[in-house]
């Protein structure tokens, strides 16, 4: 494998473990190569990920483990973005993660992909942004990833007095995400607020 290729092979599993990262064990293992190889190779490549004006990322190592991350030069950028992402309507597929933690929480974002079959990071960002969930604790498993439930405010915008208030679910949508009906109320609600701003700007500028 020539550097160039271990370097996308590299980034691809990185960007596919998230916030868990990989330990080089973990990375040796799946790349087919020796640890102390994948050590030099990985080194290499963190420091020209971090030397290139043109990449918006960066890698980090956190114990044994690495991740990439966004270079803190764009925090105020991807802060803004985050903010503004509070104000739209969720997507697809912030529905579908958003259905899954409900009924099965607590949740880590490992065992949400294989229950969707696909990247839930980016939906998840949503949904903290929401404040729809929140961080519960580390799971007592390898790399201890991060546990994920819904929130008072979830409980706040569906009118649930308790997770209890869920509707209940059939025999096939027991391994798949549940039905969207009960949430399709939340962009109902976020659509209500973005009409009345809007409504409110408008006057503003008639006056």
């Amino acid at each position: 494998m020539s550097q160039d290729q271990f370097s996308a092979a590299l980034e691809a599993l990185l960007f596919a473990a998230g916030e868990e990262g990989m330990t080089l064990n973990d990375l040796a293992s799946t790349l087919g190569i020796a640890v102390p190889a994948v050590r030099v190779q990985v080194e290499q490549w963190g420091s020209a990920l971090a030397a290139n004006p043109e990449r918006g990322v960066y890698l980090a190592v956190f114990g044994e483990r690495y991740k990439l991350l966004t270079k803190p030069a764009f925090a105020n950028l991807i802060q803004n973005y985050m903010q503004d992402a509070g104000s739209r309507h969720l997507s697809q597929a912030a529905v579908e993660v958003l259905s899954i933690i409900a009924y099965q929480q607590p949740i880590t974002r490992i065992e949400i992909d294989e229950i969707r079959g696909i990247h839930s990071a980016g939906a998840l960002q949503t949904l903290l942004a929401h404040e729809l969930i929140s961080e519960a604790g580390r799971k007592d498993s390898p790399g201890r990833p991060i546990l994920y439930e819904t929130t008072q405010t979830f409980l706040d915008y569906f009118g649930l007095a308790s997770l209890q208030d869920l509707p209940p679910l059939t025999h096939t949508q027991e391994r798949a995400a549940p039905a969207a009906d009960l949430f399709a109320s939340f962009n109902a609600q976020l659509g209500s607020e973005e009409d009345t701003t809007d409504a409110e700007e408008e006057e503003k500028n008639n006056e």
